[in-house]
């Protein structure tokens, strides 16, 4: 099993850092942890999104700092919990 990272700001002013420690102290690499900075969670078109959901392989775990990083609706988040389970 492997971790795959994924975190993201909304706008340019605000920084990855804090994120991106969150991510390493639950596990995940730093070679590992894809990254969307000055995107809103609105805008479905995020290439470290992407990324990260092609890193996924059967049996690898998402680990996202939190949940609002990841989706900012329900439907958006069960889209992307829909997706994960087609990978395994």
């Amino acid at each position: 099993m492997t971790k795959i990272g994924y975190a993201r700001c909304s706008t340019d002013k605000q920084d990855l850092t804090a994120q991106r420690q969150a991510l390493c102290a639950l596990g995940v690499s730093e070679d590992l942890i894809y990254t969307d900075h000055g995107l809103t969670g609105t805008n479905r078109a995020r290439p470290g999104l992407d990324q990260a959901l092609a890193a996924v392989r059967e049996g690898d775990v998402l680990v996202v700092p939190k949940l609002d990083r990841l989706a900012r609706s329900v439907p958006d988040a069960r889209a992307i919990a829909d997706q994960l389970e087609k990978t395994g």
